[in-house]
């Protein structure tokens, strides 16, 4: 049912029935007497995930501080970057979800997609063991960062929902910047109309307008929720 994607991830399942719980949403597990739906794969996903990313992070950037790795990795593991990871390889394409959610566009929803990619990485990672899923996380979002250190724009997935109903002026300020020439760290605000949505510090501004803009888009995340 799913070879051409698992052809796609460079993993085929022993067990397909955890490949098909992975992609079932539980609007599709409501319609379908007797499926499971993903959310408990999404569960130990999003755990498996934390500890390869933070191993990644880790082994790859060995001058950075605590602060700056859980940075990273935040960037790396949040809805609107997994969702973008999600796409690359197809996942919104072969979720299996209720009629009432496919009408109302459920299929392009990150947080929908995001948490099917955590439980795509909890499937293989019951399938063939932490290795394979360490392997998976590695290919589709992990090098992908390390060949883009920015693999995730925030900066325009916030523009993109801000602006989406009309322009909106996003204003990006820098409050302060400390630590001596060689080493410094900066503090950006973002800004919408006036209002201050999001903080964030990093190593040039450019680096803490993203940062400001992934804690403006977290905010509205959990407004929404």
């Amino acid at each position: 049912m799913f070879e051409c994607f698992e052809d796609r991830i460079a993993y085929h399942f022993q067990d397909k029935a955890l490949l098909k719980t992975a992609l079932c949403h539980s609007s599709y597990a409501n319609e379908n007497r007797g499926v499971t739906h993903n959310e408990r794969l999404e569960f130990l996903g999003d755990a498996v995930l934390e500890l390869s990313a933070s191993r990644f992070l880790f082994d790859h950037f060995p001058e950075e501080a605590e602060g700056a790795l859980s940075r990273h990795r935040a960037a790396i593991v949040c809805e609107a970057s997994l969702a973008c990871c999600a796409r690359k390889i197809g996942l919104d394409k072969e979720l299996l979800l209720g009629r009432g959610e496919e009408k109302n566009g459920g299929r392009e929803r990150d947080s929908l997609i995001s948490d099917a990619f955590e439980a795509l990485i909890g499937a293989i990672y019951l399938d063939g063991g932490f290795e394979q899923a360490d392997l998976f996380i590695d290919r589709f979002v992990m090098q992908p960062m390390a060949e883009h250190p920015v693999t995730y724009d925030a900066k325009t997935h916030l523009q993109e929902i801000l602006q989406a109903d009309g322009d909106i002026a996003i204003v990006y300020t820098t409050v302060a910047e400390s630590g001596p020439d060689h080493d410094k760290v900066f503090q950006v605000t973002v800004s919408a109309d006036g209002t201050v949505l999001g903080r964030g510090d990093g190593a040039s501004k450019k680096q803490a307008e993203q940062a400001a803009a992934l804690a403006a888009l977290k905010r509205l995340q959990e407004k929404a929720e």
